[in-house]
């Protein structure tokens, strides 16, 4: 059973230049994250992967009253992963539900029980965007007693100052920073 989990976090076209709700650059962290994928993948960890998956009328769209333009619509183009997940990667889908919006992973999923059942201990994060989603997963992984590390270069915040302000809450939470691996 793996011990270890890389948990690719929302890496899906509407999140990259050009899509509905962009992360600055966030296409520059796509070739590290592959690169992650199949290390982990080399040596037998799990893969997960999450996404919003949310359904035309989900309350966080503007038009709905909430604060983000429409993006991550359940079958669309935005939707798709833009990284090379293996066929067996674990697909978490959140904030599926019209009125309920969810950042981490674990809110509103079965990550955590897949996680204990796989006998995952470490979690290793990446992906977009790291004050919002990457923060979430992170300090929810942790409230669920995982042993967290956040795979710094691999991770896209949408402004720096924000950005670093995530990094540092996690660090507090418990989640090591590491610079790379």
């Amino acid at each position: 059973m793996p011990e270890e989990a890389l948990i690719v976090v929302d890496m899906q076209r509407d999140f990259m230049p050009g899509g509905a709700l962009p992360v600055p650059d966030g296409d520059r962290i796509i070739p590290r994250v592959n690169e992650y994928i199949r290390r982990f993948r080399e040596k037998g960890a799990l893969i997960v992967a999450t996404r919003d998956w949310h359904p035309d009328n989900h309350i966080s769209f503007r038009e709905l009253g909430g604060p983000w333009p429409r993006h991550c619509v359940q079958n669309t183009p935005g939707a798709e992963f833009v990284v090379e997940l293996p066929a067996d990667a674990v697909i978490i889908s959140k904030a599926t539900e019209p009125d309920k919006e969810a950042y981490s992973g674990f809110e509103g999923t079965n990550l955590a029980g897949i996680l204990k059942e796989k006998g995952v201990r470490r979690v290793y994060i990446c992906g977009v965007a790291t004050e919002y989603c990457v923060k979430a997963t992170a300090l929810d992984a942790v409230k669920h007693g995982f042993e967290v590390y956040l795979l710094k270069d691999a991770v896209k915040g949408i402004k720096p100052g924000d950005e670093e302000m995530a990094i540092r809450e996690m660090e507090e939470a418990g989640v090591k920073i590491l610079p790379s691996l």
